[in-house]
C-alpha cells in the first residue's frame, strides 16, 4: 500500500505544471484537481491560462475538476476552495483513483496542508478598512487585547490586520470547524532559472495577445462583468481594464504587464519557500527538461 493518497505538482506561472500533471495523470490513470484560485471562472479561459488542450493525452481526455464551475463576477475563497477540494478528493479517491492537485495558488495548496480553520471566518471590509489607517505597533497593541492569538505573525500588517478580523468575529461567533479527510499527500515542484522563466512568461503572453485575450475581457465586460470586479481578479485583467480605459497606450500595457507577471512568478516561489520553511517537504525538479523526463522522474518516486 502506498503511503500517499494524493499527488501535488505546483510551480510558478509558466513552468509547465499542467502539462505535467496531465501526464503523470495520464500515467497513473488519475484524475486531475486545479488549485488556481482564477480558473474557477467560466470564459475566463485565456486571461487565466487554462490550457485545456493539455488535458489530452494520446487522444484520452484527463478528467479535471474545480476548473470553470463559477460565473464571471462572482468571488472565490480558500475556504470555499478547501470545501471543494474535500468533496472532489473523496469522490476521486472513492472510485480507486489518485487524486494529481496542480496549481501555483499556493495559499490554496497550503490550507490543505497545515490546520488553518480560520478560513472560515469571513472578511469585515469596513474593519479592514479602519485598520489599514493605524500602524504596526498600534496593531500589535489591539492585537494584544484578545486573547490566544500567538498564531498571527506579527510582522506583517496584513497578517495583523487579519488576525484582528479573525480575534473580533471569535469574539462574538462560533465557527464550524468541518472534518477534513485524511491526506497523506507527496509534493513536486516544477522550478527554472529566473531568466528562463522570464523568456517563457513573456513568450505567453505574447501567445495569449495573440489568441484574443483582450477581445476575452471585452466581452466579459459587455456580458455585464464589472470593471471593478475585472480589476480585483487582477493581473491580465487588471491591465487590460486599463488599457480599454486609455489609461496607458498598447506598448506600455504589454510592457508592464510583462513586468507584473514576473513579479507574480517571483511571489509565488517565495510562498513556496514559505511552505518548506513551515515543514512541507517538496521534491523539485528541473522545469527545463523534457516533460517525458519530468514524469518519469515522478513515476520512479512514486512506484508507478
Amino acid at each position: 500500500m502506498k503511503d500517499f493518497n494524493l499527488i501535488i505538482i505546483l510551480g510558478a506561472t509558466a513552468s509547465g505544471k499542467t502539462k505535467l500533471a496531465a501526464h503523470v495523470a495520464h500515467a497513473i490513470k488519475g484524475e486531475i484537481i486545479s488549485a488556481d484560485s482564477r480558473q474557477v471562472f467560466k470564459k475566463m479561459d485565456i486571461g487565466t491560462g487554462k490550457d485545456l488542450d493539455e488535458y489530452t493525452i494520446q487522444n484520452s481526455k484527463i478528467p479535471y475538476h474545480l476548473i470553470d464551475i463559477l460565473e464571471p463576477g462572482e468571488r472565490y475563497h480558500v475556504d470555499a476552495f478547501k470545501n471543494d477540494f474535500y468533496r472532489v478528493f473523496g469522490d476521486i479517491t472513492a472510485r480507486g483513483r489518485v487524486p494529481v492537485l496542480c496549481g501555483g495558488t499556493g495559499m490554496y495548496i497550503h490550507s490543505l496542508l497545515q490546520s488553518q480553520e480560520y478560513t472560515a471566518v469571513p472578511v469585515n471590509e469596513s474593519l479592514r478598512e479602519k485598520l489599514q489607517l493605524e500602524t504596526k505597533d498600534e496593531l500589535i497593541s489591539r492585537l494584544k487585547e484578545y486573547n490566544d492569538v500567538e498564531y498571527v505573525d506579527l510582522n506583517s500588517k496584513k497578517r495583523l490586520i487579519r488576525g484582528i478580523e479573525v480575534a473580533t468575529f471569535l469574539a462574538h461567533n462560533d465557527i464550524t470547524i468541518n472534518t477534513a479527510p485524511k491526506i497523506n499527500p507527496i509534493v513536486f515542484g516544477l522550478k527554472n532559472e529566473v531568466e528562463v522563466t522570464r523568456a517563457k512568461i513573456l513568450k505567453r503572453l505574447d501567445d495569449r495577445l495573440s489568441s484574443g485575450m483582450i477581445d476575452e475581457v471585452e466581452n466579459l465586460i459587455s456580458g455585464g462583468v464589472s470593471k471593478d470586479m475585472l480589476v480585483f481578479y487582477g493581473l491580465e485583467y487588471k491591465f487590460i481594464v486599463n488599457y480599454l480605459n486609455d489609461l496607458m497606450d498598447y506598448d506600455e500595457f504589454k510592457l508592464r504587464l510583462g513586468i507584473a507577471i514576473c513579479q507574480y512568478a517571483k511571489r509565488q516561489n517565495t510562498f513556496f519557500r514559505k511552505m518548506e520553511k513551515d515543514g512541507v517537504l517538496i521534491n523539485w525538479l528541473d522545469a527545463s527538461l523534457p516533460t517525458n523526463q519530468i514524469t518519469k522522474q515522478i513515476l520512479a518516486k512514486i512506484s508507478f
